[in-house]
């Protein structure tokens, strides 16, 4: 048995750090079986070595977060974990980063994940930035702020969003009201960040200006977009023929993120997925640049990740089977 002694400079830090009921300190606890007692301005952990040294680390980077004003949630306590498992703790100070864009309620917006960092570097880096990943990795959310960020910032003069309008396995039928009412199922998950980031009564406002346009990736045929920062979600239910087709809507002044994932194609039998086609066809041109998000940059609950795991495992298995 080892015991270590870790010292907290101020009481409001220590309570941060412990969360509400302890629930940080127990994941903690649970996690590497270890005892964590905390006395005035002192933390001591007790339990096998290796534990203990691991769970000091974890509690040193949860402290330096605390430190730099950053509040403490499940994910960022369990993300820092699974670093300090795979022994890869100093890539942890790496997270503190400035936040990317404010929402409309005044709450930052920041990556998460040492993936959404790289993800969002290069979004400001490149003309052309295809995030591909498992759902629940902040892919499309980011972009959006990205791309609210860019326009308040004067850079770009609009915002489009688009994704095809293909049926993730279910047959919808005919759904009641205008052409904009049948689309608008499809494009819910774009118009949700939006509000988010801008506020309705301000979406709105830019809607009707024609600052921001959210529509069907088969209305970008035919147009050049100057001027424009647009972002293409569920790139993995397109045609090779159709990604093609975003592709060269690029225009001046522009940038494009490409978003999905290509475990969840819904494409019918025979059509080859475009977004699989271009990295492989892009991957060598500079200003594009392909970033690829793994189960570890899940920030939803921490049951998603453990899904994606099983599912890549039965997935992988099946694949063994065919050879």
């Amino acid at each position: 048995m080892l015991e270590q002694i870790i010292s907290i400079d101020r009481m409001e830090h220590a309570v941060a750090l412990f969360g509400s009921f302890d629930e940080n300190i127990k994941m903690i606890e649970n996690e590497y079986n270890v005892h964590v007692i905390g006395r005035d301005s002192e933390l001591k952990i007790s339990g096998e070595a290796e534990s203990v040294s691991k769970a000091v680390k974890v509690i040193d980077s949860l402290l330096s977060f605390i430190n730099k004003g950053e509040a403490l949630s499940e994910q960022n306590i369990r993300y820092c974990m699974s670093l300090v498992n795979e022994g890869s703790e100093e890539k942890i100070q790496e997270l503190s980063t400035d936040c990317v864009c404010i929402t409309s309620k005044g709450k930052p917006v920041k990556p998460k994940t040492l993936g959404q960092k790289r993800y969002c570097q290069s979004i400001a880096k490149n003309t052309i930035t295809i995030g591909v990943g498992p759902a629940g990795t902040g892919k499309t959310y980011l972009a959006v702020a990205m791309a609210v960020t860019a326009f308040r910032a004067k850079q770009v003069n609009r915002i489009i969003l688009t994704r095809p309008a293909v049926e993730a396995g279910e047959k919808l039928g005919f759904l009641p009201g205008d052409l904009q009412s049948k689309v608008d199922p499809y494009l819910r998950p774009l118009y949700d960040a939006l509000f988010d980031m801008l506020g309705a009564e301000t979406y709105n406002k830019y809607v009707e200006r024609g600052n921001i346009e959210v529509a069907p990736l088969a209305y970008m045929r035919g147009r050049t977009l100057d001027d424009s920062f647009i972002i293409l979600d569920e790139a993995q239910n397109t045609s090779r023929e159709q990604m093609k087709m975003f592709l060269t809507r690029l225009g001046f002044n522009s940038k494009m993120v490409i978003t999905g994932d290509i475990t969840q194609i819904d494409l019918p039998g025979g059509v080859k997925s475009g977004l699989k086609d271009c990295i492989r066809v892009l991957k060598d041109i500079k200003d594009i640049q392909h970033i690829s998000f793994s189960e570890k940059d899940v920030v939803r609950h921490h049951l998603v990740q453990d899904i994606i795991k099983a599912y890549a495992k039965t997935e992988e298995r099946r694949k063994n089977d065919r050879k």
